[in-house]
């Protein structure tokens, strides 16, 4: 971990009034983010160092200001320049919905309720100041499966065949995201924190927020990466949303689509991770990522992208737990 202050923190936290405040340096995430947490005597906040030109903080500052004037609680804009990267924000503790349901799992069904409680509130706002999730960008996503896990593993594949399977499942489902909602994109049990309580859940990593389908940060969060959430809790929290929701369409159908888009790209991502940012941990939760991905391919509204899977992608691959078998290209 990178224990290092970047250069400007002592004199933006002294623009802020928190001149002398201690800094303490926090574990990273996929990005080039970094996190700090600011103490003082009488309480403490978080600095986020997003600098450019690799990171932008002005999407984060936008989308928690939008979330807060709407009622969801991202954490408060303390202090911004954005010019250095810079961002002080709320600090919503050190409490996460994934620790807090390792140390208690008996609450699990009732912190899943207020997580979807949460989305229910987002999805009866109009979108929010955002552009739109459309397909090209579900096509780009997509893309990068075949872009870093195909070569990874010396799979030789048709991407334009590929491109056109995904083109005829997606297409369904874009008029039913018009005029969409916000989509948070990476709602999950290590985004959200339970300091506040767990009725009080804060939002955090939001900056790449979209207007798209409700069913994606659904399945974002009932399809986790990286903490195994049942079949059977992932259907009573279906059921808990689409009970409150009262969707019109074939919700079902559209879930799975977004989730194996979803978790697709997250493959992809968590390859090049690897490959191109040397964080070869994430390869770790590729065989969760893997069986969840096959359990959205059986719905019969995924069979083009199921089929060219089968066309392509080997037996011994199929199977989650050879996922990460034998050995990727160097």
């Amino acid at each position: 971990m990178d224990l290092s202050i970047p250069a400007g923190v002592e004199p933006f936290l002294a623009a802020a009034d928190w001149s002398g405040a201690s800094i303490e340096p926090l574990p990273g995430d996929a990005s080039f983010r970094r996190y700090f947490r600011i103490r003082r005597s009488n309480g403490s906040a978080m600095l986020m160092h997003a600098p450019p030109p690799t990171e932008d903080p002005e999407p984060f500052i936008r989308a928690a200001k939008w979330l807060d004037a709407n009622g969801l609680n991202a954490p408060q804009i303390l202090a911004e320049d954005a010019a250095q990267g810079l961002v002080l924000l709320q600090d919503f503790g050190e409490v996460r919905m994934r620790e807090y349901l390792d140390a208690w799992p008996q609450d699990e069904d009732e912190v899943y309720a207020h997580a979807v409680d949460a989305l229910l509130q987002l999805h009866k706002l109009p979108p929010g100041p955002f552009t739109g999730y459309n397909l090209s960008e579900y096509l780009r996503e997509v893309r990068l499966f075949i872009d870093w896990f195909c070569p990874a593993r010396a799979l030789y594949v048709d991407a334009r065949a590929y491109a056109q399977a995904w083109e005829q499942v997606l297409m369904p489902l874009l008029p039913r995201q018009r005029p969409g909602v916000t989509v948070l994109r990476d709602y999950h049990a290590e985004n959200i924190m339970l300091d506040g309580g767990l009725h009080r859940q804060g939002l955090l990593d939001f900056q790449d927020a979209l207007n798209g389908h409700p069913a994606y940060d659904l399945v974002s969060l009932l399809q986790d990466a990286r903490r195994d959430v049942s079949p059977e809790l992932e259907a009573r929290m279906f059921d808990y949303y689409v009970e409150r929701a009262q969707p019109d369409y074939d919700f079902l159908a559209d879930y799975a689509r977004l989730g194996a888009q979803r978790n697709i790209k997250i493959v992809g991502i968590f390859v090049r991770l690897w490959k191109r940012d040397g964080k070869p941990r994430y390869l770790d939760y590729i065989p969760r990522v893997w069986a969840l991905l096959e359990r959205d391919l059986a719905h019969p509204a995924l069979a083009p992208v199921a089929a060219w899977f089968d066309q392509y992608i080997p037996a011994d691959l199929r199977d989650p737990a050879g996922v990460l078998g034998g050995r990727f290209e160097a």
